[in-house]
Parts: structure tokens; C-alpha cells; sequence
């Protein structure tokens, strides 16, 4: 059923105190909408889409800025210019980059680069790296680009992705001929998992592993946005979350969600927004951190009749 069959009954919206786009995001989509206007005339990408959601890529994409696929840096031709999303790259990456010849504008999230740096030093000090995140999440590649040991080209650094990952890898450690586990490591995580998530990776490394160093690395926007839709229950009938469905903290707001209301959903626009929602009286609204403001507000015009 569409929304035009519905019979007209429009339900209060109540939005969560903090939702839709971070302070990395933010920073990210002005960055483009600025080298769009600025740099007319020249082709214009993101090294990968810029974030995790449909309507702002193309957006994006009707003002001129286009994103190169992973294996694209080939395409980038000199006078291009590249913008860094805020995941960041590796090192490598970057290197290719500038060997292009191309204006490189580094809109990489200052959370992440400050992993990035932590992640380099450590591992040129003899540390292993360990980090915790989806392994094929950019951001992980990128943490994970910075521990390469520029004389082997082989990274100093253990991906995990959950404590069922860290459990295996303490396991393989006490088998005969397995790898052992270093005497000192430092836990970095991706900025999005969930704290739930990292504390137990942390709790399974930390009595196996001698000297084990665990840096808070998560995005206070992560936990922000999952308080602020905790906080609705009891005061809303449903919860929609809008977002891309291929990014992992509004996927993570839905888990949530799903957990704690009677009825969840998770929707990019307002087209999608199921029937029983306009028969509630009340519809609580979150958003992830990589989802627009005008989003938000059309679901809420759509819900409300406005």
C-alpha cells in the first residue's frame, strides 16, 4: 500500500534530542559542495563514495562530484582533484594519489586521523596493532595502511571484527605452530562499533596479552545517537531510523531500535515509510550520522501532513 492510499490520519512525530549527520560527515559534504563551486571546470571525485547514503551521493552527483571506485585512482587524470572522505586512506593510497598529479583535498574525520597517527607510531615502535572493526570497512583498511613496514611491506597490525574473532585468535595462540600473541599491543577500533562490542574484544585480549594498550577510538556521535533514541521509549508507538542501508551506525540504530520498541523500521525516504506507521499515534525519528537534515525533515512532512 503507498502512502496515497492511506487513510488520512497523521501521527505526532517526536524526534530524537540527536540524530542525522556528525561532525566528520558534516565537515566531509561541505568540503565537496565547496570544491564543486570552486573548482568549475575540473573534474571533480571522492575517492570512494564520500558516506553511506543514496539521496546525498546523488545530490553530489548533480552538482559535478563523482565517486571513483576502490580501483579507480588509475582514472584520476593531472588537474582532477580527489577528495578523502572522512574513512581516510592509507598511506599507499594517498602516495598514488599525489603520484597522479591531482589536487588531493584530505577530508578525512580528525578521529580517524588521529587513529591513523597513533596506529604509525605505535607499529614503528615495535608494537602490534590491533584493530577492531569490520575488515572490510574503509576505515579499517585505512588504520590498518598506516602500520606497514615500509623495508617488508607487511603490515604489523591483527584485524578483528567482534569478540568471536578475538576469542579464535586467543585460541589459535595455544595451538602447537599457531602465531603467537604479542607481549604488547595496542587495541584501536573502528569509530563505529559498538561499545558493547569493543569492551568485549578488550576483555578477551586483555588477560592474554601482557601489555596491552586500549585507546577509546569510538565516535561520541555513535553512543550520542544511540542514547538519544533510548531515550524515546515509553513516549513513541514505532521508531522509524533513516538512512543508508549500507551504513553501519544507522544498521547499528536499527539493532537497537529493534531491541528496545514494539515496531522499527529502517527507511532512506519518505516513500518508504510502511502503512502502519500512519496509523500510530505517536512516530520517533532518529537518523544516522551519515543521513542529510533534509531527509530528515521530508519523512517528517510526509508523516505529519505538513
Amino acid at each position: 500500500m503507498c502512502c496515497d492510499d492511506i487513510v488520512r490520519h497523521y501521527p505526532k512525530v517526536v524526534r530524537a534530542e540527536i540524530l542525522g549527520y556528525c561532525m566528520g560527515v558534516r565537515r566531509a559534504v561541505d568540503t565537496a559542495d565547496t570544491a564543486a563551486a570552486e573548482y568549475t571546470g575540473c573534474r571533480v571525485w571522492t575517492l570512494g563514495p564520500l558516506i553511506h547514503n543514496r539521496t546525498a551521493l546523488e545530490r553530489l552527483a548533480g552538482i559535478g562530484v563523482q565517486s571513483l571506485p576502490a580501483d579507480g585512482i588509475d582514472l584520476v587524470k593531472p588537474g582532477d582533484v580527489v577528495i578523502i572522505r572522512a574513512h581516510g586512506v592509507a598511506p599507499s593510497v594517498a602516495t598514488r594519489l599525489a603520484a597522479s598529479g591531482c589536487r588531493i583535498i584530505d577530508a578525512t574525520c580528525p578521529r580517524v586521523m588521529l587513529s591513523h597517527r597513533r596506529a604509525a607510531d605505535f607499529a614503528s615502535k615495535g608494537w602490534t596493532v590491533i584493530i577492531a572493526g569490520d575488515k572490510n570497512h574503509g576505515e579499517v583498511t585505512g588504520i590498518a595502511g598506516c602500520t606497514v613496514d615500509s623495508a617488508t611491506g607487511k603490515y604489523r597490525c591483527i584485524l578483528v571484527e567482534n569478540r568471536q574473532d578475538a576469542e579464535l585468535l586467543v585460541q589459535t595462540a595455544h595451538i602447537p605452530g599457531g602465531k603467537q600473541l604479542p607481549d604488547k599491543a595496542v587495541l584501536i577500533s573502528q569509530t563505529t562499533i559498538s561499545r558493547e562490542e569493543y569492551d568485549a574484544v578488550a576483555g578477551v585480549l586483555r588477560p592474554v596479552i601482557p601489555e596491552l594498550l586500549v585507546f577509546d577510538t569510538i565516535c561520541p556521535a555513535t553512543m550520542e545517537r544511540q542514547k538519544a533514541l533510548a531515550a524515546l521509549q515509553g513516549r513513541v508507538d514505532g521508531v522509524l531510523i533513516i538512512g543508508g542501508k549500507n551504513s553501519a551506525n544507522t544498521q547499528r540504530l536499527l539493532m537497537t531500535a529493534r531491541r528496545l520498541f514494539p515496531r522499527a523500521e529502517l527507511i532512506e525516504t519518505p516513500d518508504e515509510i510502511p502503512a502502519d506507521f500512519f496509523r500510530m499515534e505517536r512516530v520517533g525519528l532518529s537518523a544516522g550520522a551519515s543521513t542529510p537534515d533534509e531527509v530528515i525533515d521530508n519523512v517528517e512532512r510526509v508523516l505529519t501532513g505538513s
